[in-house]
């Protein structure tokens, strides 16, 4: 008795109809010929990451005309200056000895060094920082080592440096070049004369490259934040540009149309008007201020824009100053320049400068004006309370009117309570009839 007979469950649980899924075969590999099985149980089959010879080269037989022996055999190597004699098996084909230098000794390359002679040396490569001994040690050690300046700065008998080093052998084999060389000509494509060694850069260059290498991963990734930034600003730089360019476009027809309907021989300059003192900026008193800031020489995210703006604007009132930046926005021109160099910002305050001297002439325009409309208007009569628009009515056709409003100036008095008196009545206008 089971734990399905307590349960009352039956014996086989299952559905006959559900079956086990069975697994699909797996496609048989065959073995590569030429390939061991080991070395096919190792790789799997997958192919080596170098190249290796081709599978039907290993069971490939040699012709039958042919006899392959391998024998060991002394060689010598050509690049050695020793005569050393060393052994390794070689392929004989038909008894016949290969012949021939060494098969490796053609990749012995090494650099060719210019001589120099002891007439040429103190004629041409004398030089007080370095001695002769030092030169013909650096120029021996640049032919042992192939230019490998690092290793001939560890050989080096006195402490000088690897761009000291470098500097000295590029100056002595130039000079020799030139000295030997009929015209410049002959040695302009030379690599030595072609690209001349650069000690400052030189050594710029590793240091710029120590501080790349030696940065932790936040200053890296403040960098990328860095470049991303300025990636950006270049792109809505680009974009404000392609939106200008029809502004600009526009604005410059008008100018040309505007000074194509200018009178020839008729030219209005701000400075040939002659301005109030009241109104005039005062430029003598901002001269040292402007000085002083043009001294900074530099206008990229700094505030020396906006103190030449606020000198330039002293003289004037607040009301002013808002009417000018009022000006530049009708005009379509920010307030601050977008790309505040030193030449933008000098006709920046110059626009703003002949806004000012525009406003003042508005000014004292209107001022002109209205003075020569008050003179015209004083000539129809000496008092100032007459007017000016009444007609000449004679007496004998204005007695009832005035009549009338003498008693309606009487009820009023009355009304309020005051009698009328003699100090309180106005004087009477002579007439025509008095005279």
């Amino acid at each position: 008795m089971d734990a399905k007979d307590i349960l009352g469950l039956p014996k086989n649980s299952f559905p006959s109809s559900i079956e086990k899924k069975s697994r699909p075969p797996k496609e048989s590999q065959r073995k590569p010929d030429g390939i061991s099985r080991e070395v096919y149980a190792l790789t799997g089959g997958v192919p080596p990451l170098m190249p290796a010879v081709d599978t039907s080269q290993l069971k490939k037989k040699p012709p039958p005309h042919e006899k392959v022996t391998w024998q060991w055999l002394p060689f010598t190597n050509s690049a050695r200056k020793d005569d050393l004699n060393l052994y390794h098996w070689v392929r004989i084909v038909n008894g016949v000895l290969p012949t021939g230098d060494y098969s490796f000794a053609k990749y012995n390359k090494s650099v060719d060094i210019l001589k120099y002679t002891d007439e040429e040396y103190e004629k041409y490569l004398t030089d007080p920082m370095w001695t002769k001994e030092e030169t013909n040690e650096l120029f021996d050690l640049c032919e042992r080592f192939d230019l490998r300046f690092v290793v001939i700065a560890d050989r080096f008998t006195s402490s000088r440096t690897v761009e000291e080093l470098k500097s000295r052998y590029h100056s002595v084999s130039r000079a020799i070049l030139l000295a030997r060389a009929t015209s410049s000509g002959d040695v302009a494509t030379h690599p030595l004369i072609k690209e001349p060694y650069n000690v400052s850069q030189e050594m710029e260059r590793k240091r710029a490259l120590s501080m790349v290498l030696s940065q932790t991963r936040q200053q890296e990734k403040r960098d990328e934040e860095v470049l991303i930034e300025a990636k950006r600003i270049a792109e809505l730089r680009m974009a404000s540009k392609v939106t200008e360019q029809p502004q600009m476009a526009v604005a410059s027809t008008a100018d040309a149309g505007v000074t194509e309907r200018a009178v020839p021989g008729e030219t209005i300059s701000p400075s040939n008007v002659q301005l109030p003192p009241m109104v005039v900026p005062s430029l003598a008193d901002n001269a040292s201020t402007l000085a002083s800031l043009r001294m900074l020489r530099v206008y990229l995210r700094t505030y020396a824009l906006d103190q030449m703006v606020q000198a330039s604007n002293s003289s004037a009132g607040l009301r002013t100053i808002k009417r000018v930046e009022q000006t530049l926005q009708d005009l379509g021109i920010s307030l601050k320049p977008r790309v505040p160099t030193k030449a933008v910002c000098a006709e920046h305050l110059e626009l703003r400068r002949e806004i000012l001297t525009w406003l003042n002439l508005q000014k004292q325009v209107q001022y002109k004006e209205a003075e020569g409309s008050s003179f015209r208007d004083g000539s129809y009569g000496e008092t100032p309370g007459t007017p000016k628009d009444r007609t000449f009515i004679p007496d004998s056709l204005n007695f009832g009117v005035s009549s009338e409003r003498v008693s309606k100036k009487d009820q009023k008095r009355k009304a309020h309570g005051a009698p009328p008196t003699a100090a309180h009545k106005r004087p009477r206008k002579q007439k025509a009839s008095d005279l």
